[in-house]
């Protein structure tokens, strides 16, 4: 199932190659199934066409920490935490904080 959409996505992308919502859906195709290195750069694209995106932030963000790449991560989730805010994105406010929290267990050596 998930390979057939991450196809449409694609082809959707063909088309339209700057489209955020288009970039977030593929990059969350591709999130699902663990292919986060290529998730990543068609998440970070999607908040770079739409700096407001804040459901893409945490994606981004989730992407990175998959990857153990922990200060981008960061990074990102401290942006989107505040796009999320601006927008009264409450729920992906609290799912931000859940993997910042995440962070600060790993970086202390819990995770």
């Amino acid at each position: 199932m998930n390979a057939s959409r991450t196809e449409m996505f694609r082809r959707l992308l063909e088309r339209d190659p700057n489209n955020p919502m288009v970039l977030y859906s593929l990059g969350n195709e591709l999130f699902k199934e663990g292919r986060h290195q290529e998730a990543r750069e068609h998440l970070r694209r999607a908040v770079e066409n739409k700096p407001d995106y804040s459901v893409a932030y945490r994606m981004l963000g989730r992407a990175h920490y998959e990857l153990r790449e922990d200060a981008e991560a960061r990074e990102v989730f401290t942006k989107g935490r505040e796009v999320a805010t601006d927008n009264g994105d409450l729920q992906t406010v609290k799912e931000i904080d859940v993997f910042l929290r995440r962070l600060e267990r790993r970086a202390a050596g819990e995770g």
